[in-house]
């Protein structure tokens, strides 16, 4: 269905925009953590359709020429005797969709159409082209990546205003798989989190504040009223692998507590030390900052963050099991978003959270509402899929489930979670 024209590239040219994950500073840091990336300039064409009629006032449809940058990490496993290719936060629909005031508009009772519906554009009416944009893009990148690789795993930079939303597209991309005989698989196993909500970083500070549920406001206040101060660290600090041994402490209480895992110490020093290297060197990469709450000489909580033009990431947390009625978790969510208005970013990302967590039985209840009481509005993707291209990816693929399972449910309950 599409004709793709893909060359390799030097990275140190690519611009630093999009998702920080596929930014050329963050395939780098992979690179010195297990992982090795490729960067390609990739072009396709979206033919028009052979059977469109144009309704009056209505442009021709023309075929529609996509430019993008992709970058495609690379893990090996089995002592490199095979691979998985990983190309996260792309790629996009071929289309842009229709704006939410337009199709609310299209659909309301009040009656005034304002666009026939074959002309409104959703990521449901885009699901066959979307669905061969994956097996297409992953066959034309093929050639291109290591002998080893059994599977070209994509989880895609589309987004949905509710859970049952992305069910349904994704139910869709199933059947349209099936019936077109693609060798394209929905993963069980999601690496980024598909479920977040975002704080729109727009308007003043009061406004923002203002978004936010009234408890929030009264538990960012009550924290400073208590005393709680917020410390902000770079990579050029002077202190910072005392700061950051603290905030391995408190991931280590954290995880005890949640029975969860979390990266070496050497994963967070490098991550925050390579920004303000490279920062320091004149290029132009994302601002990553520890943040550090403290009352009374006491380091109660921690968070990092990742700062860019278009975005700003809430990437890991840990809080003591001591002074947590003094709420410091929220007055470092409010610092962090401050400083990322300040900065130039578009909105706040919390970068996960569980859909299903809205039940009050809920087990992980109370991180939802944490993260969904800061005003943001919620977003579904559509997870992790997978173009297999080698049959060793059905072994892999089961032994994945399982150890999803064992960490997941089995070790949970063994620790009594």
């Amino acid at each position: 269905m599409y004709n793709f024209k893909i060359s390799e590239i030097d990275s140190s040219k690519s611009p630093n925009h999009g998702s920080f994950l596929q930014t050329p500073f963050w395939c780098e840091f992979k690179t010195r953590h297990g992982w090795s990336y490729r960067r390609f300039d990739v072009t396709y064409i979206l033919p028009a359709e052979p059977d469109y009629e144009a309704c009056e006032n209505s442009p021709v449809q023309e075929d529609l020429v996509k430019k993008f940058e992709l970058a495609v990490l690379n893990r090996s496993f089995a002592k490199g005797m095979f691979s998985i290719a990983y190309i996260p936060l792309m790629p996009e629909l071929p289309l842009e969709c229709t704006d939410e005031d337009t199709l609310n508009k299209a659909f309301s009772e009040e009656g005034e159409q304002v666009s026939v519906l074959k002309d409104l554009v959703t990521p449901e009416t885009q699901s066959i082209e979307f669905a061969y944009l994956l097996n297409d893009l992953a066959r034309a990148l093929k050639p291109l990546l290591p002998e080893n690789t059994i599977a070209i795993r994509f989880d895609p930079a589309v987004g949905f205003n509710t859970p049952e939303d992305r069910d349904l597209f994704n139910y869709g991309i199933k059947q349209i798989a099936r019936s077109e005989k693609l060798k394209l698989k929905k993963n069980k196993v999601d690496i980024q989190p598909p479920d977040s909500t975002l704080v729109s970083l727009e308007g003043t500070t009061e406004e923002i504040m203002a978004r936010m549920h009234s408890k929030w406001r009264y538990n960012i206040r009550l924290s400073e009223k208590k005393g709680v101060k917020i410390n902000r660290y770079l990579g050029n600090d002077v202190k910072l692998s005392e700061k950051i041994d603290k905030f391995y402490q408190l991931t280590k209480e954290t995880n005890a507590r949640d029975g969860n895992s979390s990266h070496a110490k050497s994963y967070y020093l490098d991550l925050i030390k390579s920004s303000q290297d490279e920062l320091a060197s004149g290029k132009d990469v994302p601002v990553v900052s520890l943040y550090i709450a403290e009352h009374e000489g006491e380091e109660i909580a921690s968070i990092m963050t990742l700062f860019s033009k278009d975005e700003s990431i809430y990437l890991y947390g840990a809080s003591s099991n001591n002074k947590r009625n003094l709420m410091p978790n929220h007055l470092l969510q409010w610092t962090a978003m401050q400083d990322a208005k300040e900065y130039g970013s578009k909105y706040y990302d919390m970068y996960g959270m569980p859909p299903e967590g809205k039940n009050e039985n809920h087990p992980m209840h109370g991180l939802y509402m944490f993260k969904a009481n800061f005003g943001g509005k919620n977003i579904h993707r559509t997870g992790s899929w997978d173009v297999p291209v080698k049959g060793i990816y059905g072994l892999y693929s089961a032994a994945e489930k399982i150890r999803a399972f064992w960490h997941k449910v089995v070790m949970k309950k063994i620790r009594g979670r």
